[in-house]
């Protein structure tokens, strides 16, 4: 007999970036740019960027676990505001669901960032601290993007 349990939690992530809100926005909006600093340049990686338009992620890990990660965007706002909910996969087994809201909020040159997660982590597939720490690093490869692009 399985042990079956849910851990809700939520998080907060605030950055600041040396560009103004468009060109941050656009970082998210386009899928060969969202690409380089999401995914890594993962051939696996496909994104619709509209209103009920799927972004997808997958990989396989060194021991062949497939992890699949799977977005659906709720609401954009272009320049303001992107709204999406998520799926996080092992194999056909769902690890975490979780809906996001990423804001930018216009400072004349420059852009501050505040994302937003609320998530529900099942049967201790994914730790929340993990995912904490996975959008951290996915937002610090966003900052190096856009440090690149400020300097040029």
């Amino acid at each position: 007999m399985s042990t079956h349990s849910v851990v809700h939690n939520r998080f907060t992530l605030e950055r600041e970036y040396p560009l103004p809100g468009a060109e941050v926005f656009e970082a998210w909006a386009n899928p060969r740019i969202k690409a380089r600093w999401f995914a890594g340049n993962s051939d696996n990686y496909t994104m619709d960027f509209r209103p009920g338009g799927l972004e997808q992620n997958r990989v396989v890990l060194p021991d062949g676990k497939r992890i699949t990660w799977e977005s659906l965007y709720r609401e954009i706002v272009p320049d303001h505001r992107i709204v999406y909910t998520s799926v996080l996969s092992e194999g056909d087994t769902v690890a975490t669901v979780s809906l996001t809201t990423v804001e930018f909020i216009h400072q004349g040159k420059t852009t501050r960032l505040v994302l937003n997660e609320a998530g529900a982590y099942l049967d201790g597939h994914e730790q929340p601290e993990w995912r904490e720490e996975g959008t951290t690093s996915q937002l610090e490869a966003l900052e190096r993007h856009l440090n690149d692009l400020a300097q040029v």
